[in-house]
Protein backbone atom coordinates (compact mmCIF):
# COMPACT_ATOMS: atom_id res chain seq x y z
CA UNK A 1 0.00 0.00 0.00
CA UNK A 2 1.20 3.37 -1.12
CA UNK A 3 -0.16 6.55 0.86
CA UNK A 4 -0.27 10.03 -0.62
CA UNK A 5 -1.49 13.38 1.38
CA UNK A 6 -2.73 16.74 0.66
CA UNK A 7 -3.83 19.36 2.72
CA UNK A 8 -4.72 23.30 2.22
CA UNK A 9 -5.97 26.05 4.08
CA UNK A 10 -8.35 29.17 3.09
CA UNK A 11 -9.06 32.01 4.19
CA UNK A 12 -13.02 32.28 4.73
CA UNK A 13 -13.18 35.75 3.39
CA UNK A 14 -11.26 34.97 0.06
CA UNK A 15 -13.80 32.86 -0.70
CA UNK A 16 -16.62 35.35 0.57
CA UNK A 17 -15.21 37.97 -1.54
CA UNK A 18 -15.29 35.29 -4.81
CA UNK A 19 -18.95 34.70 -4.41
CA UNK A 20 -19.31 38.31 -3.67
CA UNK A 21 -17.80 39.45 -6.92
CA UNK A 22 -18.44 36.50 -9.29
CA UNK A 23 -21.83 35.10 -7.82
CA UNK A 24 -22.86 31.72 -9.13
CA UNK A 25 -20.35 31.58 -12.09
CA UNK A 26 -17.51 31.11 -9.33
CA UNK A 27 -19.91 28.76 -7.33
CA UNK A 28 -20.86 26.61 -10.60
CA UNK A 29 -17.05 26.44 -11.83
CA UNK A 30 -15.62 25.13 -8.50
CA UNK A 31 -18.90 22.83 -6.79
CA UNK A 32 -21.14 20.76 -7.58
CA UNK A 33 -24.95 21.19 -7.91
CA UNK A 34 -25.27 19.04 -4.50
CA UNK A 35 -22.37 20.95 -2.80
CA UNK A 36 -23.89 24.13 -3.68
CA UNK A 37 -27.35 23.25 -2.30
CA UNK A 38 -26.24 21.59 0.93
CA UNK A 39 -23.63 24.32 2.06
CA UNK A 40 -26.60 26.88 1.14
CA UNK A 41 -28.68 25.12 3.76
CA UNK A 42 -26.27 26.31 6.11
CA UNK A 43 -26.29 29.05 8.28
CA UNK A 44 -22.40 29.21 7.75
CA UNK A 45 -22.38 28.96 4.23
CA UNK A 46 -18.77 30.61 3.44
CA UNK A 47 -17.41 28.27 5.46
CA UNK A 48 -19.30 25.82 4.60
CA UNK A 49 -17.70 26.46 0.81
CA UNK A 50 -14.17 27.05 2.40
CA UNK A 51 -14.07 24.63 4.21
CA UNK A 52 -14.88 22.34 0.57
CA UNK A 53 -12.67 24.34 -1.79
CA UNK A 54 -9.85 23.18 0.51
CA UNK A 55 -10.33 19.51 0.70
CA UNK A 56 -10.86 19.79 -3.40
CA UNK A 57 -7.36 21.39 -3.01
CA UNK A 58 -6.02 19.01 -0.52
CA UNK A 59 -7.78 16.14 -3.10
CA UNK A 60 -5.70 17.76 -6.34
CA UNK A 61 -2.13 17.44 -4.42
CA UNK A 62 -2.67 14.30 -3.37
CA UNK A 63 -4.22 12.80 -6.41
CA UNK A 64 -1.24 14.17 -8.16
CA UNK A 65 1.53 12.87 -5.92
CA UNK A 66 -0.36 9.34 -6.89
CA UNK A 67 -0.87 9.43 -10.33
CA UNK A 68 1.11 12.23 -11.95
CA UNK A 69 -2.30 14.12 -12.93
CA UNK A 70 -4.37 17.26 -12.19
CA UNK A 71 -8.08 17.09 -11.29
CA UNK A 72 -10.33 20.01 -11.67
CA UNK A 73 -12.65 21.02 -9.46
CA UNK A 74 -15.87 19.34 -10.67
CA UNK A 75 -13.58 16.14 -11.10
CA UNK A 76 -14.34 16.11 -6.63
CA UNK A 77 -17.01 16.27 -4.83
CA UNK A 78 -17.64 16.53 -1.00
CA UNK A 79 -20.26 14.69 0.06
CA UNK A 80 -21.85 16.29 3.44
CA UNK A 81 -23.75 13.63 6.07
CA UNK A 82 -25.51 15.22 8.62
CA UNK A 83 -23.22 13.97 11.60
CA UNK A 84 -21.45 12.11 9.90
CA UNK A 85 -17.49 13.09 8.41
CA UNK A 86 -17.80 14.20 4.78
CA UNK A 87 -16.49 11.94 1.86
CA UNK A 88 -14.76 12.81 -1.38
CA UNK A 89 -16.38 11.63 -4.71
CA UNK A 90 -14.18 11.46 -7.40
CA UNK A 91 -16.30 11.70 -10.93
CA UNK A 92 -12.99 11.39 -13.24
CA UNK A 93 -10.67 8.73 -13.94
CA UNK A 94 -12.59 5.78 -12.81
CA UNK A 95 -9.84 3.14 -13.64
CA UNK A 96 -8.50 3.84 -10.13
CA UNK A 97 -10.74 1.60 -8.33
CA UNK A 98 -8.12 0.36 -6.29
CA UNK A 99 -7.85 3.94 -4.06
CA UNK A 100 -9.62 5.20 -1.06
CA UNK A 101 -9.52 8.35 -0.06
CA UNK A 102 -9.63 9.46 3.88
CA UNK A 103 -10.97 13.28 4.27
CA UNK A 104 -10.94 15.38 7.48
CA UNK A 105 -12.17 18.97 7.30
CA UNK A 106 -12.59 21.94 9.93
CA UNK A 107 -13.52 25.40 9.71
CA UNK A 108 -13.74 28.63 12.28
CA UNK A 109 -14.21 31.89 11.81
CA UNK A 110 -11.19 33.22 10.26
CA UNK A 111 -10.07 29.77 8.46
CA UNK A 112 -11.37 26.43 6.75
CA UNK A 113 -8.40 23.56 6.83
CA UNK A 114 -8.79 20.45 4.64
CA UNK A 115 -6.47 16.94 4.56
CA UNK A 116 -6.95 14.12 2.59
CA UNK A 117 -4.95 10.80 2.74
CA UNK A 118 -5.11 8.75 -0.49
CA UNK A 119 -4.29 5.17 -0.29
CA UNK A 120 -3.41 3.11 -2.75
CA UNK A 121 -3.46 -0.56 -3.53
Amino acid sequence: MKIFTGIDIVENDRIKRAIDRYGDAFLRRVFTDKEIDYCLSKKDFISCFSARFAAKEATIKAYYQAFGKTLSFKDIEVLGKKNKPAEILLHYYKNHLNINISLSISHEKNYSVAIVILYTA
